[in-house]
C-alpha cells in the first residue's frame, strides 16, 4: 500500500490491516475511477439493523440502499399490517435482505430480534432508528385534542423506542469495536405549523440522543440523529400541511432543496454516520436540510 505520512494515519487504527481497510476506503471516497484500482466501501464488513422501510421512498430505504452499495450487511425490520409491504419493498434491494418483526411496544420482539441478528452476524455494528407514530389527534389538530394516553403511545413509539432497542442491541454493539446508532429527525428547535405532538416527541428524542451518548460513550458507542428537510415520504403525506413546508424549504434553503430527490442526502449522511469517518463524533444532530435550519425569513 506503500507508505503514510504521518498526518495521514487514521487516529483508532490499531494493526496493519485497519490500516489498508482505511486506505482502500479513503481511495474510494476519493472516487477512483472504475478498472483504475482496488475500492472498497466505506462500510465493508459492517453488520447493520435497519428500522423504518416501508416503501422505496422511505428514508430508511435510502439508507439501507446506500449502505448495501458500500459494502454492509443489511437485515430490516417491519411491524404489524406493514410487515409484508416492508418484505416486498426489500426485494428491490441490491441484495434482498431479510425481514424480521419488530414492534417497540413488546419488550420481547426486540430481545427475540437481538437474538436472530447475533445468530446471523455475531455482533452489530449499526443501527438506524427510523421509526415514528402519532394518533390523529396529535398532528393538525392543536396542543389541545390529544388524550394523555394518545400522547403516551406517539411517545414510547417515536422517542422511548430509541432507548428500548439501543438496550436490546446493546450487548451486540458492544461485542465489536464500537458500534454507532443513527435516528432520523426533523428539527424541534421550533415549532412547526401542524406537526403539534410530534415537535415535542422530536425535542425528546434529541435530548434522548444526548443522554444516550454520554452513557455509552464510554463503551465506544455513538449515538446521532440527521435532522432531514421534509421527503415527500407516506410519513409525510399524513402531516397536515406538508405541502407548506416544500414550498418554503425550497425557496429558503440556501442549498436549494427538492423533495423529491434530496433524500440520497440523507441516506449518504446516514451512512457516513454508520462508518467510521466519525470516530469522535457523538450527541450531535446533523442537518441535511439544504442549510435552512441556519437562516432566517
Amino acid at each position: 500500500m506503500g507508505k503514510f505520512a504521518r498526518g495521514d494515519l487514521p487516529p483508532m487504527a490499531k494493526s496493519e490491516g485497519e490500516v489498508t481497510s482505511w486506505a482502500l476506503s479513503r481511495r474510494h471516497l476519493r472516487g477512483t475511477p472504475p478498472g483504475k484500482g482496488l475500492t472498497v466501501g466505506i462500510l465493508e464488513g459492517k453488520n447493520l439493523l435497519i428500522t423504518g422501510v416501508l416503501t422505496d421512498d422511505s428514508l430508511a430505504y435510502g439508507v439501507a440502499e446506500t449502505a448495501q452499495r458500500e459494502g454492509a450487511r443489511v437485515i430490516l425490520t417491519g411491524f404489524g399490517r406493514g410487515l409484508s409491504l416492508t418484505t416486498r419493498t426489500a426485494r428491490k434491494l441490491p441484495d434482498p435482505p431479510e425481514v424480521l418483526e419488530l414492534d417497540v411496544q413488546d419488550p420481547d420482539h426486540a430481545a427475540t430480534v437481538a437474538a436472530a441478528v447475533a445468530d446471523r452476524f455475531g455482533t452489530l455494528d449499526g443501527l438506524v432508528h427510523a421509526i415514528g407514530f402519532a394518533p390523529a389527534n396529535c398532528l393538525g389538530h392543536g396542543m389541545m385534542a390529544a388524550s394523555w394516553s394518545e400522547v403516551a403511545t406517539m411517545l414510547e413509539v417515536s422517542t422511548y423506542s430509541l432507548k428500548s432497542l439501543t438496550e436490546a442491541f446493546l450487548p451486540l454493539l458492544a461485542a465489536g469495536t464500537g458500534g454507532s446508532v443513527v435516528g432520523l429527525d426533523f428539527d424541534a428547535a421550533q415549532a412547526w405549523p401542524g406537526y403539534d405532538w410530534m415537535g415535542v416527541a422530536k425535542a425528546g428524542l434529541e435530548s434522548l440522543t444526548r443522554y444516550l451518548a454520554r452513557e455509552l460513550g464510554p463503551q465506544g458507542i455513538r449515538v446521532n440523529l440527521i435532522a432531514a428537510g421534509p421527503i415527500r415520504t407516506i410519513a409525510a403525506k399524513s402531516i397536515p400541511g406538508f405541502a407548506t413546508f416544500e414550498e418554503v424549504w425550497g425557496e429558503r434553503a440556501p442549498l436549494g432543496w427538492d423533495v423529491n430527490t434530496d433524500a440520497d442526502a440523507v441516506a449518504r449522511a446516514c451512512v457516513a454516520l454508520l462508518s467510521d469517518w466519525f470516530p469522535r463524533t457523538t450527541g450531535e444532530i446533523i442537518h441535511v436540510d439544504g442549510g435552512f435550519h441556519a437562516v432566517g425569513a
